[in-house]
């Protein structure tokens, strides 16, 4: 499953299985058409209609929180934190996503990352998130975490967040665009206890 990830840059990721997977599409320059979108929360560079509108059919199913939803049109199931939706094989649970330390990401607008069980492999897309105590619930075979700091966890604290879920495998996001830069994410790499995968984004 790992190698059916692709990080598309910032907090872009597309996984393709036997069904293909956005998760907040942005600034896409190539692309396929999709079966599933799922969008975190209502801020620009996560939630862009134009992206979406890009690889959208319309048998497409997006999965998104209240303040996204009324900004994209087509199959759009709204979620709050601990809903599960269920689109043909894939298990898609609504997990929370909130800053404690920063105002960026309130855990009072109910804003959301994602466990996608598609394939036999469960992968947990924090959002932009500091570490929670919902971690240590969460379950995941794969974790994509924010490193970059100011908004969300910066290296040392997304090491900790990886730490405390223990997957099998960590890919380290949101940096290099906006904020952060590779060296966020080596040091992410060297401060974590499973095997980290750092690729540059498809997109660079």
């Amino acid at each position: 499953m790992l190698e059916k990830i692709t990080w598309l840059g910032h907090s872009s990721i597309k996984i393709t299985g036997d069904k293909t997977v956005y998760i907040d599409p942005w600034k896409l320059q190539e692309f396929d058409p999709a079966d599933l979108i799922l969008i975190s929360h209502s801020h620009y560079d996560h939630l862009s209609p134009e992206d979406v509108k890009k690889i959208q059919k319309e048998d497409t199913v997006i999965i998104t929180t209240p303040d996204c939803a009324s900004q994209v049109s087509g199959d759009v199931r709204v979620v709050k934190p601990g809903d599960v939706v269920q689109v043909g094989d894939i298990e898609v649970e609504a997990v929370p996503s909130y800053n404690t330390n920063k105002a960026f990401h309130p855990k009072a607008n109910c804003w959301i990352g994602f466990v996608i069980t598609m394939e036999g492999k469960k992968i947990y897309y924090c959002g932009d998130t500091d570490v929670i105590p919902e971690m240590n619930d969460v379950k995941a075979d794969i974790m994509i975490v924010p490193v970059g700091g100011t908004y969300t966890m910066n290296a040392e604290e997304a090491a900790r967040a990886v730490n405390i879920v223990n997957p099998e495998f960590a890919i380290p996001i949101h940096y290099g665009d906006i904020v952060g830069s590779l060296d966020d994410a080596k040091l992410f790499k060297n401060l974590c206890d499973v095997p980290v995968k750092i690729v540059p984004p498809c997109n660079q």
